[in-house]
């Protein structure tokens, strides 16, 4: 007999599922947070300001997704309407020191935080004398060590809460496959507590699927994605240069390995943001041999996030849909309308990359490139689609 094929487990992702996903921009106070959330949002919410808790409610906007696939398949079509992909952005309080435990806005802080999906991170890496450090002097990885270990903190409670429950349920012992299920999970909330008490952020273990599900209830604040925003001075992000730049470095790569950091200048950005017109912005940019990071920042989230996108395309409309990798095409449907998961039938679907390539539809199509998929196609960042469905029930 041949050998059984081996099962392939499936991921199961740190993070709560969805499409709608929002992200949150956090640091200590008066480091670049609510004049970044201004920037990369083009909006005047926030409140940047030169003092701790200038900011103290969420403020929320969307942003534009960037994406020449976009772009393209508008000039393509011309629709009469274009609906770009956009993200959420949050901007949260200034964390301070103690936080866990309640000081400053610490408590309505870590609340904020569990309430979106990722983290931009600002760590401030410029001297200016006008602008005063909460903790009194510029020290970054100082300020990475009073974050990450205020958000552990923060979930350790959230753990010792969660085992204090499972364990008046264990207590009561028997063999039933309920009381089973309590103690795998009571075991894995002890891995997850040692693991945060050894001084290690959750979203850097390597967790099995079935430890992913305990996880996720939890809401850990160390679970969630983080991109770092190395922020500079404007003549420092200009000549890509920096004196805290190598301990900061140094910092990522023992604590946070494999996270994704940007060096940006949010003062930069925020100047860059004064232009009227895309073109000056170009121009001023050309001139100066550099580029804004704003459009990498909103990428690399969505990457983080695990997000792709689909298009349904026409002359009526072109438009960028979001969703998780992975997602079924069913799913996929019910992001255009929930009636259309219930009802589908099947979908249509042929690739960007494809329709680019070969430079029209009616190509695609005599190149045998259009595919009729059902229920388990995993949708492909990129991929076009057509979706059948039934009619709904009453």
């Amino acid at each position: 007999m041949p050998p059984k094929k081996a099962v392939k487990e499936e991921k199961i992702l740190l993070g709560r599922p969805g499409n709608n996903l929002k992200s949150g921009i956090v640091g200590l106070a008066n480091v670049g947070k609510s004049t970044l959330f201004q920037s990369i949002t083009k909006c005047h919410l926030g409140n940047p300001a030169n003092f701790p808790f200038a900011t103290i409610d969420p403020e929320e906007a969307k942003v534009i997704v960037p994406d020449p696939r976009f772009d393209w398949l508008c000039d393509y079509y011309k629709p009469k309407s274009q609906v770009p992909a956009n993200l959420t952005v949050y901007d949260i309080a200034g964390l301070t020191r103690g936080a866990s435990t309640g000081a400053g806005l610490g408590n309505a802080f870590l609340s904020h935080i569990r309430a979106v999906d990722a983290i931009f991170q600002v760590v401030r890496c410029f001297d200016d004398a006008e602008i005063t450090h909460v903790e009194g002097d510029v020290n970054p990885t100082r300020d990475l060590d009073i974050i990450a270990d205020e958000l552990r903190i923060k979930d350790i409670e959230f753990v010792e809460k969660a085992k204090d429950a499972l364990s008046k349920l264990t207590r009561r012992g028997g063999q039933s496959l309920e009381m089973k299920k309590m103690k795998e999970e009571e075991a894995t909330v002890d891995k997850i507590l040692e693991w945060l008490k050894d001084g290690k952020d959750v979203r850097q273990g390597n967790w099995a699927p079935k430890e992913v599900e305990v996880i996720n209830p939890l809401f850990l604040l160390s679970a969630k994605p983080v991109v770092y925003m190395i922020n500079l001075s404007e003549k420092d992000y200009l000549r890509q240069k920096n004196k805290y730049l190598p301990k900061v470095m140094e910092w990522l790569k023992e604590h946070a390995a494999g996270d994704p950091v940007l060096p940006i200048s949010v003062c930069f950005e925020e100047r860059l943001s004064q232009f009227e017109t895309q073109a000056e912005v170009d121009e001023e940019c050309k001139k100066l041999n550099t580029k804004s990071a704003l459009p990498k920042a909103i990428t690399t989230m969505r990457q983080a996030l695990n997000l792709g996108s689909f298009f349904t395309t026409g002359e009526d409309e072109v438009r960028q849909w979001t969703i998780r990798k992975g997602t079924k095409a069913p799913s996929a449907a019910g992001v255009i309308h929930t009636d259309f998961e219930k009802t589908f039938i099947q979908v249509i679907v042929y690739n960007f990359d494809t329709l680019k390539e070969l430079g029209d539809e009616a190509k695609v199509k005599a190149a045998g490139k259009v595919m009729t998929k059902g229920k388990e196609y995993v949708v492909e960042d990129g991929d076009i689609l057509l979706i059948k469905a039934g009619a709904a029930k009453a």
